[in-house]
């Protein structure tokens, strides 16, 4: 071997050694998976969805008899749909809020709400409880629907990939003492306190 030739060995051999780092890639590379472009597609729609709600019900006007009006009220009955489910979210969230707490409603892996543990509530409230999960799991499915007509390549077949990523959402953003259900269909109350049997 020329000693020309050597050196473009021995040149060829540390960089390949400064690159890998002795044992590990200096240079790392990230990835991103479709199930991740999909999640921020999802999630950055939901987020614009809920400022143009929020934009909408703010902005008021007085009509010359000096009634308020609402300008810019949604064309489509889905858009109009979409922003009940929104206001029925936001009033409803106390209590729901409530029945976490007290572990009778939990977080599914399905990105609903699921009654949980109803026998501990007296009569009155078993009743109040279940229709807000009725409520809950209506919207979020009217906020699903309008997710996927909006969004260029989303289909009704998409709809169980949306749903799991509310689900693990969901999960992720409940509060310490919530239930929620994991993948597997396990329930687990949320941050792993301990001796806690399912419901």
């Amino acid at each position: 071997m020329t000693p020309s030739r050597l050196r473009s060995w021995l040149m060829l051999g540390g960089l390949s050694l400064l690159v890998t780092g002795c044992g590990g890639p200096l240079l790392e590379v990230t990835v991103v998976d479709e199930r991740t472009a999909l999640e921020n597609q999802v999630l950055g729609s939901y987020a614009e969805l809920q400022r143009e709600v929020m934009l909408l019900t703010s902005v008021r006007a007085i009509d010359p008899q000096g009634r308020v009006e609402r300008r810019g009220t949604p064309r489509t009955p889905e858009y109009r749909a979409v922003l009940r489910a929104l206001q029925r979210q936001a009033f409803n969230r106390d209590d729901l809020d409530h029945f976490r707490k007290v572990g009778v409603i939990g977080e599914n892996n399905q990105g609903g709400v699921t009654l949980l543990a109803v026998e501990k509530l007296p009569p009155e409230a078993r009743t109040l409880a279940q229709r807000l999960v009725e409520e809950e799991n209506q919207d979020r499915a009217a906020i699903w629907e309008r997710l996927i007509l909006a969004e260029e390549g989303l289909g009704e077949a998409d709809l169980p990939r949306v749903r799991g990523i509310f689900a693990a959402l969901n999960r992720d953003r409940a509060r310490s003492g919530a239930w929620v259900q994991m993948q597997d269909g396990a329930w687990r109350m949320k941050e792993g306190v301990e001796n806690a049997e399912g419901p």
